[in-house]
């Protein structure tokens, strides 16, 4: 061999599988990233998670999540290979070879490994997510609203990560080879990164740090915004959680250097423990990207069996099987054509009640934001005439519940669910207002009413009814309807044909969003000139516009305004209509799991390169191979046993936290205690399958340590 890029390409052949490892941590990010960013930034989901909403920020958050994992996890694995290279690099500079010489053969590497391998996860990465997404709609559901279609520009994102990949690759070839003495440059490979003595107590005060973290960060929104009266800026609310991140750090560096079982087995797994070490900064900067990456898969995981659970006891606790309201404006089938319909389809009704409803303006707070030196800020403004509301008479509701209410004049009483939940709803007002005539009425609110398929309604006593009816149009006055049925179970087919009759006879007057009022219209009208939530204004503002052709579609049956509320329907199209929701959190989740798995993976076969001499020194010191396998298996199972502790018991406190401050009042419902449960067995579930991967790792490591499965002299499994 004659040129110098000869005896390079001979090196690098030597070391193909430090170059393999490269390309395929490089590729694996960038894939995972695409993937990801495709699903997320494609219309079909889009068109779904309203902008703005919970579910689009959580999303959001597991994405930062990955992101930042896929981000460290090809640093770290960088960093790695160019230490190893770093002997080969000093070498050729021991033998006279220029710093250009070295640096121009190295830059030609890093072309072809990060280009190749960033070009090639970047292609493949759409194609994995639509595959995926075939795969869930064949097993799961298949409906037209799932065909996926991406949008171009999401891979703004994932060639803006493939830059920071190849920049950073060209960043730590270019220090390595800018090493001034030659002598560290050839050490470099050998030489650990060790944790200085930890004291014990980083244990128990991570934990708390850990805890109060979490609280802060999920509190801190809720201090500024309800206390201060002020809107803090995007991403402040995050500092707030570095406690959070610090006492996990502190929990991992007491985990890897002193362990939690005292001094008891410190000589027993004295190897162990001290190679875990020996290289400690790299295994607790791994152990904290996988345990992120595990809290935002089981994030996304436990979305599924949440609202599932949460969905099913609220379809079998509901009072009534069949409730709907209409505008009086409208030609909605009534008793006669509902049992004519029953009767058509073999369906029984014991019972049927009609009762008419009024629309009324009602008083309250509005927040009036300002734009001040320290951003935007509200105050709260009493307003005689808010929005409106829909009320009952007090016989109305006996008709529809068979419960009597004793009210006098001026008295209401608003109707939660039977769990006490008032979240998203005031049932406390003092003044009601026909909005037509002006005429208003002073009133008192007393402890609210409890039934499910009337939430969010008022009661109040007939002559005040009547009296507020007076002058009211038909399009402020509604029809509300609850009927039972025999065999609920079995009517399906005369729930979906009475769902379609009352669409067809629905006008295009009342294909509203949900939450569109005409009070917060005219004010909109007034003082900005348009209303977001007009049909013709949806789509600009980031909200569905209902249309009848899309009646079976997610968009339509969570946000129409009138849909109705049919037990059997709604529990057999729960799936179909939750599909998105559904389907797009458990990719979430499998490719922060799918990060977490190659992640451990590597790091544990790290460990068998790195640490194949101390083995061979030690079986021929004569450690059996039953202490060999021992050792080993203590170290992987540190890789992947603590992150998934960490990461499991993390996300399940602070799941527990959410559940018990998301509602109001404070506290565990019922049907999320019953969903926390489901949890568990996601949880276990998951669990199970982290230790089918460990298995294969550790067998995997033994057999590149060549540690045999069992001890032929004693016939003992390691």
């Amino acid at each position: 061999m004659r040129h110098f890029s000869e005896v390079y390409a001979l090196m690098r052949r030597r070391n193909k599988k430090q170059y393999a490892l490269l390309s395929g941590c490089c590729f694996f990010s960038v894939l995972l990233i695409t993937a990801y960013v495709c699903m997320m930034r494609a219309p079909t989901i889009l068109n779904v998670l309203p902008e703005g909403g919970d579910s689009r920020k959580q999303v959001m958050m597991i994405f930062t999540l990955a992101v930042i994992g896929c981000a460290v996890f090809t640093t770290y694995a960088s960093g790695l290979f160019f230490r190893q290279k770093s002997r080969e690099t000093g070498v050729f500079l021991a033998l006279g070879a220029t710093r250009a010489q070295v640096r121009g053969e190295l830059y030609r590497e890093l072309g072809v490994i990060s280009l190749g391998s960033c070009a090639a996860g970047a292609a493949l990465g759409g194609p994995l997510a639509w595959v995926l997404w075939q795969v869930f709609r064949l097993c799961v559901v298949d409906t037209e609203e799932m065909r996926l279609v991406f949008d171009p520009n999401a891979y703004v994102l994932s060639l803006a990560f493939s830059a920071f990949v190849i920049a950073m690759m060209f960043f730590l070839g270019s220090r390595s080879v800018k090493r001034t003495n030659i002598i560290d440059i050839v050490q470099e490979s050998h030489k650990s990164e060790p944790i200085r003595d930890v004291p014990r107590w980083y244990g128990p005060v991570g934990i708390g740090l850990l805890a109060l973290g979490g609280f802060l960060g999920y509190m801190s929104s809720v201090f500024f915004i309800s206390i201060l009266h002020w809107y803090p800026p995007e991403g402040l609310t995050a500092v707030f959680y570095v406690p959070a991140l610090i006492g996990l750090y502190m929990i991992l560096l007491h985990t890897v250097v002193n362990g939690w079982n005292g001094k008891k087995k410190l000589y027993k797994d004295l190897i162990a423990t001290s190679q875990m070490r020996f290289q400690g900064r790299q295994t607790v900067r791994n152990m904290l990207v996988m345990t992120l990456l595990i809290a935002g898969a089981y994030f996304g995981s436990f979305y599924t069996p949440m609202l599932g659970t949460g969905s099913m006891i609220e379809y079998d606790t509901r009072p009534v099987d069949y409730v709907y309201n209409f505008r009086a404006d409208q030609d909605i089938p009534l008793e006669e054509e509902v049992r004519a319909l029953a009767e058509e389809y073999g369906v029984t009704i014991t019972d049927f009640a009609a009762v008419p409803m009024l629309r009324l303006a009602v008083d309250g707070e509005a927040h009036i934001e300002e734009e001040g030196p320290m951003g935007t800020t509200w105050r709260a403004e009493y307003k005689e005439v808010m929005s409106t509301e829909l009320f009952l008479s007090s016989s109305g509701y006996e008709a529809l519940t068979g419960e009597h209410v004793d009210l006098a004049g001026g008295e209401i009483r608003g109707v939660v669910d039977t769990e006490g939940s008032k979240l998203g709803f005031a049932p406390d007002k003092s003044l009601v207002t026909n909005y037509l005539t002006g005429e208003q009425l002073p009133v008192t609110s007393l402890e609210p009413l409890r039934y499910d398929s009337l939430f969010g309604r008022y009661v109040m006593n007939d002559a005040d009814f009547a009296a507020l009816g007076a002058g009211l149009t038909e399009e402020w006055r509604e029809t509300q309807v609850c009927f039972n049925v025999e065999n609920c179970e079995e009517t399906y087919d005369f729930a979906k044909a009475l769902f379609n009759e009352i669409v067809d006879h629905s006008t295009i007057e009342v294909a509203q969003f949900d939450g569109w009022d005409p009070v917060v219209r005219d004010q909109y009208l007034a003082e900005e000139g348009a209303y977001f939530l007009d049909r013709e204004n949806c789509a600009e503002y980031g909200f569905t516009v209902i249309d009848y052709a899309q009646r079976d579609s997610s968009a339509f049956r969570m946000n129409w305004q009138y849909m109705p509320a049919f037990r059997i329907l709604d529990r057999m199209d729960f799936v179909k209509t939750m599909a998105v929701f559904l389907i797009l959190f458990v990719f979430v989740a499998v490719v922060c799991f799918a990060a977490v798995f190659v992640i451990a993976y590597t790091r544990c076969m790290t460990i068998a390169l790195t640490n194949r001499k101390v083995y061979d020194d030690l079986r021929h010191l004569g450690a059996s191979n039953a202490y060999l396998r021992r050792s080993v298996r203590g170290q992987v199972k540190r890789v992947f046993l603590v992150p998934a502790l960490a990461g499991t018991g993390l996300i399940y406190a602070f799941y527990v936290m959410i559940m018990y401050f998301n509602g109001s009042p404070a506290g565990i419902t019922p049907s999320e205690a019953a969903g926390l449960l489901a949890n568990l067995a996601v949880v276990a579930a998951v669990s199970a399958l982290i230790y089918g991967v460990y298995r294969l790792t550790l067998a995997q490591v033994c057999r590149a340590l060549e540690i045999r499965e069992t001890d032929k002299k004693h016939g003992q499994r390691g």
